[in-house]
Formats: C-alpha cells, structure tokens, sequence
C-alpha cells in the first residue's frame, strides 16, 4: 500500500511537470540582458520564398500477360488498349534566376516526368517547362511563368569548411517547406553510382526523401549546395547527407541556360590516384597529385607534351589530391579553355598550357537513321585497355530501334560486320560503308553479345 502511495506522488509530479513545461518554455523571454536570443529566423526569411515544392507525374503503360494473348483478347472482346498507371513523386527546387524563372533541382526529381508542377512559398502554383539536365552530376533545370519571385544568391562552395554551420530547407515527405540545421561533416564525398561528377558536400541536417532539390545554405542565407541524396539504411535521415556544391550547380546551371545540355571537354589522358608506395617514389605525400597513367594520341595533351608517367600537382591553379578530383575539375572548364597543368617530371617541376577539347560525340540519326535514336561517344580513357577498345553508347531514345533491339546506355560497341571498332571515326566509316543489315558486335558488364538493325 505505501509503494502504490509512493508511485501515485511520482505520477503526480511528473504529469504537473510535462503539463507546466510548455507553460515555461513559452515564457522565454526575446532577450537576456537587452541582447537579443540567436535565431535563423531572419536569415530565413530571407531565403524561403526561393525554395520551392516540385510535383511530378509520370504515365506509364500497364498490360497484363494475359493482354498480350490476341486469342484471350477476341474470346472476350477486349480491345488491344494498353492502361495508364500514373506515377507521383515529389521533390523541391530552388529559384535561381528570378528574371527568366529557372528553377534548379536534381534530375532524379524531374526524370521521365511528363508533368510538372512547382509550387512557391506563397502557394502559387506553375506547370514547368524542362529547360535542360545533366545526369552526370544529378542536376536539371525548369522555367516556371512566374512573376515577383526571389531567386536565391549563391556562394563560394569552395571556401566552406569542415565545421561550418549551414540549413536544409526542402520539402520532406510532401508535409511542406522544412527547415533543419546542422554543419559540414565532410567535403569531397564520392562513391555514389551512375554518376560521372562527383564532389559531395556531406551534413548532419536531416535530408529525408522529398527534400532533394532543395537549398542548403550558410548562416547569410547564400546558397552553398543542392540537397541530393541521404545515405540511410532504414529510408529516413541518420544524420548522413549530401549536397552538390553551388560552384558545381552554378557551372551546370550556365551551360543548361546557354545550351540546354552540358557540353563539357577533355585534355585526353586518364589518370589515377597515388598510392603511399606511388607516392614515395616521387618523394611526395599520398594525396598530393595525380598519375598520368595514359596520354591519346593526338589529344590536347598529347600536343602540350604531356607524358605517361607525369604527376599533376594542380590544373588551373586547383590543387588535385584524387583521380575524381581532377575528374570534376576537367569537366567544369569550357572548350577552348587554355588550363595551366603543374606537373612533376624527372624530380622536377614544370607548367604545360592545355588547350580544353570538345568531347567528341556522334548522333546516330545524323550518320545513319539505324542507329536513330542513340548518342555515341567516344570510349573514356579509363575504359580503355588494349583488350577493350570501342564507342561508347551513352543515351537512347526510349522506342527506338536501338532500345527494341535490347541496346543500353553504357554499352560498348567494339565491332561492326566483323570489322573492329577502335574510335569515333572509324565507327562512322564502317556504318557508311554497309549498305544492308548492320551486325553491332556490343559488350556489356565483360559479356558480348551480336544484335541486328535493318
């Protein structure tokens, strides 16, 4: 009986305690000592009317196996229609340019999308218009027709450092536009799939799904990234987030605004990192420069003298600690930049100027309408070996010739009517000189395979 007394006095106290507790937070004065209490609520007002909510929706055909039986379809009469399933999704976006209405966000978000609908801080609400995207960095832009919106200022990504406090703003879940602190926990994050340029910010404010798009900012409400990706194992935050740095969005958002594509270049070499033993070797530090593990014939390094076996200690004044680093870096300068190379050769340093080449592509219906429908590119440095030589097919159009005969983006077309491919050019004299049915010898992930185009 005294215990259940005693256990009564606990409950007592601890259900007066959690019903006053609200009672004294909202007695918080505004001030200590006349200073005012630290809040981002300015900065935030600041910022929010340029982060918006972007709703996406996606039809896709639905058949059932049963459809595809033409007997099953005339027994009941069932006419040969395919159904729609339309699929939603979520995201946010940020207002980068309030005179032309560019929205930035991932592509991820907007990607096979057939509507879009960006809706402001306001409520107002546009259908979008795609003005270009760019998968290799998970990055797209839209143009919304509106008038009296903020875009948001951007900041030097470049000189944020581990510690620094910055804001998630975004659109978690779909409950609406979210904001959550936290700091930089790490910088040049890489490692993700299917992404050519990578340059991670990482934070420990909270990003869930929905949120990718959105703004993450400093302390002066600038913009130092875009939200893109949580690393989670359950599906929802644990404190482990990435962002794409704004000098890496800025870039991306010129080109898609010029172009409506990135038309990034090349110097032609490939390169590698430097291991502790690579590293010694040329009385350096591991992480200090790159290995040029093969020059192309003819590239624009080739033409500046640069050799195998050469370390790049900085390209453009940028000091390169990684392969991936010097990766991204090569892909953000235009053609016909000339880039100073800080080279380390035979224990000593030298500066070689390298002219930015445009990366050579060929479009398939312009060569020849068997192949409409695909992108070809020259085979990346680092794929090539001397067993594996070829083009590379990086998109195709979805219904195209390509795509019904079982082609994919990222396969390698070594061959054609029994005749090698070794590059761009001669791909497109092999595809000239066959007058009949095309034999695309084609290797995917190590196995080939022969596919037919008439």
């Amino acid at each position: 009986m005294h215990y259940s007394f005693k256990r009564q006095i606990r409950l007592f106290f601890s259900i007066f305690l959690f019903m006053t507790a609200p009672v004294c937070l909202a007695a918080l004065p505004v001030s200590m000592d006349g200073e005012p209490l630290p809040s981002l609520a300015p900065v935030l007002d600041k910022v929010t009317p340029s982060v918006v909510n972007i709703y996406t929706q996606t039809r896709v055909r639905v058949r059932s196996p049963l459809m595809e039986d033409p007997f099953f379809r005339r027994f009941f009469n069932i006419p040969d229609r395919p159904r729609e399933r339309i699929s939603q999704s979520l995201g946010s976006g940020v207002i980068v340019d309030d005179k032309e209405g560019f929205v930035l966000t991932n592509y991820h978000v907007i990607a096979g999308a057939d509507d879009i609908s960006v809706t402001l801080s306001d409520g107002r609400s546009f259908e979008a218009e795609v003005i270009g995207a760019d998968p290799d960095t998970d990055l797209a832009m839209v143009r919304i027709p509106a008038e009296d919106i903020q875009a948001i200022p951007f900041a030097d990504s470049s000189k944020l450092r581990v510690g620094d406090f910055v804001v998630a703003v975004g659109n978690p879940f779909g409950l609406g536009q979210t904001v959550t602190s936290g700091i930089v926990s790490a910088l040049g994050r890489t490692g993700f799939r299917a992404l050519e340029f990578q340059n991670f910010i990482q934070t420990d404010a909270s990003i869930n799904p929905g949120n990718s798009g959105g703004a993450l900012i400093n302390l002066r409400g600038d913009l130092v990234g875009i939200n893109s990706a949580i690393f989670t194992p359950s599906g929802g935050n644990v404190g482990i987030g990435f962002a794409i740095p704004s000098a890496m969005a800025r870039y991306v958002m010129d080109q898609l605004a010029e172009f409506g594509e990135v038309r990034r270049g090349t110097l032609g070499i490939s390169v590698q990192d430097l291991t502790s033993e690579l590293a010694g070797a040329f009385d350096l530090n591991k992480g200090q420069g790159v290995l040029v593990a093969e020059v192309a014939e003819k590239s624009a390094a080739d033409k500046a003298g640069l050799r195998a076996g050469d370390v790049i200690l900085s390209i453009a004044g940028y000091p390169v600690s990684s392969a991936q680093e010097f990766h991204n870096y090569e892909g953000q300068f235009p053609v016909g930049d000339d880039l100073a190379l800080e080279i380390l050769r035979d224990q000593s340093e030298k500066t070689l100027e390298v002219e930015v080449e445009e990366l050579k592509a060929l479009e398939g219906a312009i060569v020849d309408n068997r192949l409409s429908g695909g992108k070809f590119e020259e085979l990346p440095l680092k794929q090539r070996t001397s067993r594996q030589k070829g083009v590379l097919l990086s998109k195709l159009e979805p219904g195209s010739q390509l795509a019904r005969r079982g082609l994919r983006p990222g396969d390698i077309i070594t061959g054609c009517n029994r005749m090698d491919i070794q590059d761009l050019g001669e791909f497109r004299e092999v595809i000239e000189s066959v007058r009949g049915s095309l034999y695309l010898e084609v290797r995917r992930e190590g196995n080939d395979y022969v596919v037919r185009l008439d």
